[in-house]
């Protein structure tokens, strides 16, 4: 009997490689020795929007997430997209900065049907607070 395997679609394979990257890195304690806690706010937008469609605090528990840092786009259909703040933490820490704040606009497709034709741009604004 022959196992039957399901192909994955765009957002799927995109999803499953970026996760498999996300956990072969090493812990946020493990790379930032220094850093004793950290505290993520993002609000979420939709293209021109100026109300958040979600927003979210949450403490990290840096024994346990990972260096590489990402967070999913908003758009559920989004295809190849996300937000990644490994760069950004990664400066504040060597700045040893205790806030940081700003805004990733996503790039990747809005849809499986719209991929190389119209971009997601949906917006996650964030606040990093970190203790050393």
């Amino acid at each position: 009997m022959f196992a039957h395997t399901r192909k994955l679609g765009p957002r799927a394979e995109y999803r499953q490689k970026q996760g498999l990257r996300v956990e072969a890195s090493p812990t946020l304690a493990e790379t930032y020795h220094k850093l004793k806690a950290l505290t993520v706010s993002v609000g979420y937008y939709g293209p021109g929007a100026t109300v958040p469609q979600r927003q979210l605090t949450y403490d990290v528990n840096i024994g346990f997430a990972k260096s590489v840092f990402r967070l999913a786009c908003s758009n559920g259909d989004c295809v190849r997209g996300d937000h990644e703040l490994t760069e950004e933490l990664s400066k504040a820490i060597a700045k040893r900065s205790k806030r940081v704040e700003g805004e990733q606009c996503c790039r990747g497709w809005l849809s499986k049907d719209m991929i190389k034709k119209t971009k997601c741009n949906h917006v996650m604004r964030y606040t990093l607070k970190l203790a050393y």
